[in-house]
Parts: C-alpha cells; structure tokens; sequence
C-alpha cells in the first residue's frame, strides 16, 4: 500500500563556482597555463589581458551584432527573462577596466619580460633503437618485423613480451606470418644495439650480456661472468661467503669480480625514460627567500596571465542598451552574452581565489615550519598535520589537503614537495612531541655512518634511538627504513 509522508533533510550543495574552485585548487602551477587556455577555447567572453599573451578577442568594435546560434543558447523560455533584463552592472563606467589583481610576481620582475621560451628537442629511446635498426641490411618483412619487437621493449629497457605474443600481434595487426625462431634471430640483432643490454628478457640476460662486451681476457670479468651464470641468486642475497668458497676466490679476487658487476646498469632504457617523463620537471609552486633572517613568500605565477572580459562582449551590451528596437531576438543573443560574461567573471574569481588561498596556507606551512626553512635541519621540524594548518587558516582540511597535492615550494636548500612537511608526531622519554621527520633523518644518519662490513640490524638501529631518548619499537624502525626506501643490514653489507 502506497503512503504519502513528509520528510525534512539538512543537505548541503557545492555550488558551480565552489565546484570550479576546488579543481583549480587542485591544478599545480606547471599545469594551470593549460587550465586558462581551455577557459579561454570554451568561453570568447573571456580574454587575456594587455599584457597577455594573446591578441585581445573582438576588438572591432564596428562589428556587426549578430545572433549566436541557437544550439549554443537554452533560454527557459518565459517572457520575464526576456522583458527584464538589466545589463547596468555590465556597461556602468570603469566596468571594462582589467582585474584589480595580476597574475604576475611583483619579487620576480623579469617573469613579466617577453621571452622566447626554448623547446627541448631530444631523441626517445625508441627512436634511438630504430635508427640503429635503420642501418641494417633488412628486407621491408624483416624490418617491420623488428620494427614491432622493438615497440614491444619497454622503457626500462627489457622485453618481457613472450616471443610467441608478438607472432600472434603482427599476424592479427599487420599480417604478417613469421615463427618464434625467426622472432628470436631478429630480437639477438637488436641485442647487439647500444644501449649495451637492450632488449633482454630478465636482469641476469642483461646483466651477461653488458659483460660480453667487455675484455674477456680480464680476470676481473671471466670471473664477474662465473658469479652471474651460476650463482646469481646467492649474489643477488649477497651470501658472498657461499661464492668465495665455491669459486676458491680471494678477497680481492671477489671485490674486483663484484666491482665489475655494479658497475653494469640494470635498466638499459632508465637513462631515456627519465628524460621522456615530464615528471622529472618540477615547476616550483611557491618561492620562499631568506632575507637577513627574515623569511619572505612569494607565488610563482608566471603560467596564469592577466584576465579580463572581453571589450567586444561589453560592446554588444552598450549597443544593445542604446538602441530602440529591441526584439526577442535580439534579447536573447544579450542573454546569451551575459551568460558568458557571468561565467567569465566567476573564472577570473576562482583565479583569485586560488592565488588568496594558496598563499594564506604556504604563509601558515612558512611559519609553522619556519626554523627549517632558516636553517634546512630537517631535524627542526615539527608535527604537524593537516588540521594545524586548517585551524590557522580557517580553512576546511579538504581544501588544505587540495592545496598540498602536488605542489612544490622552492627554497635554498632545494624544491620540495608540500607533502613534506606534514608528519606524525613521537614522543620522547622527557614528554615532548618530536616530528616522525626528524627521526627519519636521525635513522638515515644512523645507517650513512654505520660499518658497511658490519652493517647495523633494525634491533641494533632501536636500541640506538632509544639511547637518544626516542620512544619506538624495532617494528616501527623497521617501518620507517622501509619509508626511506634503504634495504635490511644483510643486503647493505659489502666486502
């Protein structure tokens, strides 16, 4: 049986603007310049200012007023919208002015000067293995043959792709037959390329075969060879003893052998994948200066130019707001126009926005963090978590979490993510909170200076940050060298 019944909810909307405002929040400043020219694609009401970058859109003021296609247009429909419409706010004098704020870093005046901006032009490693393959003696079958095993290489370097896998590929995708014999012949000529180890299918083929382009008359090598092909387990474990033994070794014999072996580069590829990452790049965020003991903050804004509306949009409505004839056509091409300006004013505010909230939060991170950015010690820091930050900021934590993603700070003593600068707190045996951070850096100390002969276990590594006063347990230590990414005592011992 059906019942009709009355309920009351308490629910809470984001609106468009606070929508927009929260994904730009979120957009680092290597990316926001892509961010504005989208805005600027989708909305013509919507321009760069006299100093921007681009020619100002529909400066023609003699232009004729046209009627934007109606697809481009929904109205509601009713004669109200058409019969008030009230454009005062957007011809009143002094309107057209540009923004009361710039984009630009008034600390770092040369980022105002027109530059040309250089393009890095570089080579992949894909490309660079098909150009030694174009200088070998192929038939077009072979070449396209070696053309699809070098594609199957990833960027490390290695061919993981099962030789049966790329005969069923170029079958269904170029139609070409072949066999895994055939395959394999075309995959050791593309083994003889530079880098040295391309096109391997695991470490150890790799690793064999970089020494096979060594002296092979070196003692140092033949025996490099032995460790790899028969005991590359045990090497990989560095149970050394187990090889001196087996291979009747010296001391020395076993350091040189070794030293052959890390001197071998484990991803052949790793040197162009990393050039190819825009990752690599870091656009820093923030500036912060040491001047004379006093810190100062500044924004990098050199990617978000000046932002106005567009003159030819105000000029439509100064016609529009002159003239006598005013029809429903065109009273619906000003609504349009209005339309379009309201969105651009609410874009030139999230722009706004953003910069006020990115600058009051770094100014809290600055001053809450300000005896490492004097002084570079990580072992200064303090804990700190995101709700210290939205507590001195008044800002909700989501907002300080979007903030931190993915946004870097430039100091003196290098650029480091914001991220970094939140952690956990430890309590020592005199009661106070110490930053995880700095018994990080303690235990990375710790281990730096340690006997690589003798490396120290994590039981050895607790008892020491305990001495110091540090409350943790061995499981923890254990955590935080993981955290740190520096492999357990066996695996950092060396001869």
């Amino acid at each position: 049986m059906l019942k009709q019944t009355q309920q009351q909810k308490l629910l809470q909307k984001l609106s468009p603007q606070q929508i927009q405002l929260m994904k730009l929040l979120q957009v680092p400043t290597a990316v926001l310049e892509e961010r504005i020219k989208e805005e600027l694609e989708e909305n013509p009401a919507l321009e760069y200012g006299e100093d921007g970058q681009e020619e100002d859109f529909n400066k023609d003021n003699n232009e004729e007023f046209e009627t934007p296609a109606e697809e481009e247009f929904e109205p509601d429909g009713s004669e109200n919208e058409y019969d008030n419409i009230d454009i005062s706010e957007y011809v009143s004098e002094g309107d057209d002015e540009i923004a009361d704020y710039k984009l630009r870093d008034d600390n770092y005046p040369e980022q105002d000067e027109t530059r040309t901006i250089p393009v890095r032009v570089e080579t992949t490693f894909h490309d660079h293995l098909l150009s030694q393959l174009g200088m070998q003696t192929l038939d077009d079958r072979e070449r396209r043959i070696a053309e699809q095993i070098i594609g199957s290489i990833d960027d490390d370097g290695y061919l993981r792709r099962e030789t049966g896998a790329i005969v069923d590929d170029l079958s269904f995708s170029q139609n070409i037959e072949t066999t895994e014999e055939e395959i394999r012949q075309l995959i050791k000529l593309i083994q003889t390329f530079d880098p040295p180890g391309v096109c391997c299918t695991d470490l150890k083929e790799c690793l064999l075969l970089q020494l096979k382009r060594k002296n092979q008359e070196d003692p140092g090598v033949l025996t490099a060879t032995q460790i790899l092909e028969n005991y590359f387990d045990e090497f990989t474990k560095k149970h050394y003893e187990k090889i001196q033994r087996s291979l009747n070794l010296s001391d020395e014999d076993l350091r040189e052998a070794i030293g052959q072996i890390i001197k071998l580069n484990p991803k052949p590829g790793g040197n162009y994948s990393v050039l190819n990452k825009a990752e690599s790049y870091v656009i820093p965020d923030f500036f912060i200066l040491n001047n004379n003991g006093k810190l100062e903050l500044s924004l990098n804004s050199k990617n978000a130019p000046d932002l106005r509306i567009s003159e030819g949009y105000r000029e439509m409505l100064k016609e529009y707001d002159r003239g006598d004839k005013k029809d429903k056509r065109q009273k619906e091409a000003v609504l349009f126009i209005k339309q379009k300006i309201d969105a651009a004013k609410w874009f030139i505010d999230a722009i706004k926005q953003r910069q006020h909230t990115l600058l009051s939060t770094m100014e809290a991170i600055m001053n809450y963090q300000h005896d490492f950015f004097l002084t570079g010690d990580e072992t200064t820091m303090k804990p700190m978590i995101l709700k210290d930050i939205a507590d001195i900021t008044q800002l909700d934590i989501s907002t300080v979490s979007r903030v931190a993603n993915s946004k870097y700070v430039q100091t003196e003593f290098g650029t480091f993510k914001l991220k970094f600068f939140f952690s956990e707190s430890l309590s020592t045996d005199s009661g106070e909170e110490v930053s995880t951070r700095e018994v990080k850096k303690i235990l990375a100390d710790m281990i730096g200076g340690e006997n690589k002969r003798k490396p120290l276990s994590d039981e050895n590594l607790t008892k020491m940050l305990q001495d110091k006063g540090y409350n943790i347990a061995r499981r923890t230590v254990a955590k935080y060298r993981e955290q740190l990414n520096i492999p357990v005592a066996r695996l950092r011992k060396e001869l």
